[in-house]
């Protein structure tokens, strides 16, 4: 009787609704590199780049969405959408760079948007009760891409150098396909939250070329220190905590954790 309960449950679950915000997500994208393009007069490099960002982006969603069969998008994955959009528009812009000057100030602001509404959807998300793991996951990605495209645009005045900022993120979870221990769960820590959105701050404030050069080294030497401590400490915590799981108390992984929450 169980078994054709969750069967019924299984074949009664309609995708439709879900997907369909994502079909709307992407018409929103599409929308803003219209815009973008028609007020910037954004090159074929920006334009193809959207585009496939657009693309990949509704396909990973509506994968990930068709796999957690979240019976609703719900309020905050909603917002988390809207920043995607945000993304989409920068990557566009970002890529244009590489062929002409792009219009810093629309670029900061899409950005700065991004970032500000990076702190509402984990909020609505717990207001409105609806927390979950794939909500989760789609707000780091587009964190971590966001980070990446910032960088990459930072890189063209300061060098390659600041690519290891939007890049760290992507080894580590390559280096977890080697090294299956970097995979178990990290207690929650205050200090790895503020150095990932300090991200962002200090690649947006180096990107608005609004202090001289040095200053704005100074700034990414800073983002790029604050990540590497605070990638290093998760790395050395997992691994210890690796070590003592393969011994006969657990004892060593709880003190451990409550050292690490205590930062």
């Amino acid at each position: 009787m169980a078994l054709n309960n969750t069967y019924d449950a299984y074949a009664a679950y309609d995708a439709r609704p879900v997907q369909q915000e994502t079909a709307m997500g992407a018409a929103v994208q599409l929308l803003l590199l219209t815009l973008l393009g028609t007020a910037v007069g954004m090159g074929t490099a920006g334009w193809l780049t959207g585009l496939a960002f657009a693309l990949a982006s509704w396909a990973v969603l509506s994968r990930a969405l068709h796999r957690s069969r979240l019976p609703s998008f719900g309020p905050a994955n909603r917002v988390t959408l809207g920043r995607t959009a945000l993304v989409g528009g920068v990557t566009a812009l970002v890529a244009d760079s590489f062929s002409g000057a792009p219009p810093v100030s629309l670029l900061v602001g899409l950005t700065a948007v991004a970032l500000l509404l990076d702190g509402v959807d984990g909020k609505v998300a717990r207001r409105t009760g609806t927390c979950s793991s794939l909500g989760a996951r789609f707000d780091m990605e587009v964190d971590a891409f966001l980070i990446l495209v910032l960088s990459v645009y930072v890189a063209l005045d300061l060098g390659p150098w600041v690519l290891l900022i939007g890049a760290m993120r992507y080894v580590f979870v390559a280096a977890a396909r080697v090294w299956p221990w970097l995979t178990a769960p990290l207690p929650p820590s205050t200090a790895r939250k503020t150095v990932a959105a300090l991200q962002g701050v200090l690649l947006l404030v180096a990107g608005a070329d609004l202090l001289p050069r040095p200053a704005n080294t100074g700034v990414v030497v800073l983002a790029l220190g604050l990540l590497v401590w605070s990638f290093g400490r998760d790395v050395v915590w997992l691994w210890r905590s690796s070590r003592t799981a393969a011994g006969p108390s657990a004892s060593g992984r709880a003190a451990a954790a409550r050292e690490l929450v205590a930062r």
